[in-house]
């Protein structure tokens, strides 16, 4: 019997021989430290099974309604997660087109080089390997991001080091790859811990009180994308798309109370009607000349009943959903909350609200209410009376949480009375929203169950790899100052950061996490056991419950009261299905064991055992409605969220279709606007078969062309040399373009048939230098003058072809 128990104890660490139901007994261990040491079994074997419910929840050795339902959980999760992350990506692809775009359009430049535009549109070439690392860097990289993902004080130091342009790369890293599973409890606590490191540096480093969490930094920023996550999303759109569509609705209904545009509309509506103005009624006023018109005032005044009316049935709806919010959310709310009352102890209850405000308002609420479409909260972009609407109730909102100064816009003081007779349940509701159970506690078992589990992965490209490795090398002294930092050990063992990859080949890999200075899961068990005195009976009961459970899912009719759990494991083990004939023979001799050692008493029917198997039973079926609500809600964003990654795929279209419209235009014979149909917002494209011409055009090279150092220098081309001066006489310069938009500048040494240098330049890494007042262009052993490098191009090749560098 021992035996067979030590095995039981060994097999926690293995889980192709373990159900997820036997892995979390560490965990329940662990966090029954505290709570069980002095109190009797009955009370101990309460708190412990928990964790065993937990755990049965993911059971995958059942097939019934609710493990099916489950597993699709699961998947539908799972989907959401990888979805978000490309939404993400898609959106910084729109926003470097467009960037580019305007940057070719203020040089008159029809088109960014073809081949880079097309790979941000390409698919990843599945099996392309040239850039998956090796064995040896796998591995190292499973050991670092192992220790950034369960140390979350790392990437909570490094959040605050980074400028506002690097904040981006590292957020889609850290919110939907480091922490991407966004419905895995270990994960999204993880995450919350280093919201709070992040936010306790905030209000230290903060002087004064009204200055926290208002400006513009790499903090708000983490926090404005925490609330673009799933959780955040899914609530959004069940609490606000039905009031959002309902308004949208009434496309008629005019509810701008600014005097001054209200003046406006009577001016045109008197033109239309008579013909002109009466005389004395100028046509432009001033804000006050505006206000005090009897007539604006008129027009004003059932507008702002009607509006105050639709503001308080949003605010009511937000209030009611209080149990709605994701518990993320509310968890940030309680650290702003907690965070204050100890850095202002004098701070009122409404200045701590109106902080909680501030993110939850402005940060959260309020820019799906200005913008419902990029949200997905709406079918169709709201109109332009319906834009007002929803801008004024976003502001009368945020102005519930904020002192409201109207110095700006006082149109919206009449409003005040909104803000006062709702600001006492405003600000209890946002003082609701903290009261949330910390999740230390789980935490700590959702780690030692990832110790169990040995299967974590996340799924990441080598760029992201790079970029993280190489912000944490340029901030390694602050982040990790000691030689003995398992952080520096990891970074210096990792060595120089690799260049980042194409975009074709940055294919993302499934990365497995383990850690460098893991204790091995017996041991842990062990220890575990003893540390917080659980026993091996103790294990031996709580598997004896689960597979109980198991069995009585797998055969509902034997749920009938009174449970005879004799009969339960004979009729298992001597049934037709093999795998609960496996567990009718187990279950049966842990029974036995069990009546041996005293733990249960076969005369009153194993009451103990029994009782707590009903519960079991009860929270499943408890657990079998809610799992089905999730899925429906999810379910549900997961379709908002595909349908957003189609918008995006049709915005990336339209760029696409810009860009060859524009090329058109600039080609000889192509610029015929006859045929030009239009296609997206704004966007021309051209006639399909002069697209078809055009691209069956075999493109010339041009050059190269050759320029002497002397010349380039005398220029103010090149504006530093490390050549000798008695070798300057023999380099020499070329350039030719092979294609519209790129650009080879080679250095050569007279003499040898091969250039020293080489190197392939876009025209957009020019313009983007230039935009962002780089001066200088180095090539190892020159540097040339971006602005003057750019005008020799213009001169060179638009000499040579009038239609500018792209033919």
């Amino acid at each position: 019997m021992a035996d067979r128990r030590s095995g039981m104890v060994q097999s926690f660490g293995y889980p192709q021989n373990s159900s997820i139901v036997s892995r979390a007994v560490a965990a329940a261990a662990a966090n029954n430290h505290h709570s069980s040491r002095n109190r009797g079994r009955g009370s101990k074997r309460y708190s412990v099974s928990v964790f065993y419910s937990m755990a049965a929840e993911q059971d995958v050795e059942v097939e019934d309604e609710l493990a099916k339902a489950q597993r699709r959980l699961r998947e539908l999760k799972t989907k959401i997660s990888t979805q978000s992350k490309k939404n993400f990506m898609r959106e910084r692809d729109v926003r470097f087109l467009d960037a580019r775009i305007g940057l070719l359009i203020q040089n008159r430049m029809a088109l960014d080089e073809q081949h880079e535009v097309a790979s941000r549109l390409e698919e990843h070439d599945e099996d392309d390997e040239d850039h998956y690392p090796d064995d040896r860097r796998m591995q190292q990289y499973g050991n670092l991001f192992y220790l950034l993902q369960s140390e979350p004080r790392h990437i909570a130091i490094l959040c605050r080091l980074v400028s506002l342009a690097e904040i981006d790369t590292l957020l889609q890293t850290v919110m939907f790859t480091l922490y991407g599973n966004q419905y895995e409890s270990r994960e999204e606590h993880l995450l919350l811990t280093m919201f709070q490191n992040v936010l306790a540096a905030q209000f230290e480093t903060t002087t004064e009180f009204t200055s926290l969490l208002r400006a513009n930094t790499p903090v708000s920023r983490m926090m404005t994308t925490y609330t673009r996550r799933g959780p955040g999303q899914s609530y959004l759109k069940s609490v606000l798309s039905d009031k959002i569509n309902n308004l949208l609705e009434h496309k008629d209904l005019n509810l701008q109370i600014n005097p001054l545009k209200v003046y406006d509309e009577l001016v045109q509506k008197m033109e239309q009607e008579q013909g002109g103005l009466p005389d004395g009624f100028p046509r432009s006023v001033t804000a006050e000349i505006a206000s005090a018109n009897p007539t604006v005032q008129e027009m004003i005044r059932p507008r702002l009943k009607t509006l105050m009316d639709i503001a308080n049935s949003f605010l009511t709806t937000i209030i009611d959903s209080l149990d709605q919010v994701p518990y993320g959310i509310r968890w940030i709310c309680k650290q702003i909350r907690s965070l204050t009352k100890r850095k202002y102890p004098d701070a009122t209850d409404h200045a701590i609200s109106s902080l909680i405000g501030g993110f939850f308002f402005l940060r959260f609420v309020n820019p799906a209410i200005v913008t419902p479409q990029a949200y997905m909260l709406v079918d169709a972009i709201p109109g332009t009376n319906s834009r007002t609407t929803l801008t004024l109730l976003a502001k009368m909102l945020q102005n519930l949480a904020n002192k409201p100064s109207y110095a700006k816009e006082t149109y919206m003081i009449p409003t005040n009375p909104f803000v006062e007779f709702n600001k006492q349940r405003t600000n209890k509701f946002l003082t609701d929203l903290c009261e949330v159970v910390d999740f230390y506690e789980q935490l700590e078992m959702d780690q030692y169950m990832a110790l169990s589990k040995k299967d974590i992965m996340i799924s990441i490209t080598p760029n992201e790899i790079y970029s993280t490795l190489a912000l944490l090398q340029q901030h390694l002294n602050i982040i990790a100052p000691k030689d003995t930092d398992h952080l520096r050990i990891l970074i210096n063992e990792v060595g120089a950061v690799p260049a980042q990859v194409p975009r074709k080949e940055n294919k993302a890999i499934e990365l497995p996490l383990f850690s460098r200075w893991e204790m091995p899961i017996q041991d842990l068990t062990m220890s575990l056991m003893s540390e917080n005195n659980i026993t091996q009976n103790d294990i031996l009961y709580m598997e004896a419950k689960s597979i109980f459970v198991q069995i009585i899912r797998s055969l509902p009719y034997l749920a009938r009261p009174p449970l005879k759990l004799h009969y339960i494991a004979e009729t298992a083990g001597t049934g037709k299905d093999a795998q609960l004939v496996h567990k009718g023979i187990k279950v049966k001799e842990m029974l036995r064991e069990l009546e041996e050692a005293g733990v249960i008493d076969r005369r009153d029917n194993h009451q103990l055992l029994v009782e707590e198997i009903n519960n079991e039973l009860t929270h499943l079926g408890d657990l079998k409605l809610k799992v089905v609500e999730e899925l429906q809600s999810l379910e549900s964003v997961y379709k908002t969220i595909i349908d957003h990654n189609n918008y995006l795929k049709s915005q990336l279209e339209s760029y696409k279709a810009y860009l060859q419209n524009v090329r058109m235009q600039t080609t000889p014979g192509g610029g015929s606007s006859k045929k030009n149909q239009v296609v997206g917002i704004g966007v021309e494209v051209a006639d399909p078969k002069a697209c078809k011409k055009a691209n069956n055009a075999k493109s010339t090279v041009q050059g190269p062309f050759k320029y002497t150092h002397q010349q380039l220098e005398k220029e103010g081309i090149i504006a530093e040399t490390e050549v000798p001066e008695n070798r300057r006489n023999h380099i020499f310069l070329t350039i030719a373009s092979p294609l519209p938009g790129t650009f080879i500048i080679a250095l050569h040494y007279k003499g040898r048939d091969k250039p020293v240098l080489e190197i392939d330049l876009k025209l957009d890494d020019l313009l983007e230098k230039q935009q962002d007042n780089v001066q200088l262009l180095d090539l190892e052993y020159i540097k040339l003058n971006v602005s003057k490098t750019l005008q020799l191009l213009t001169k060179t090749f638009m000499s040579r072809n009038r239609t500018g560098f792209f033919s």
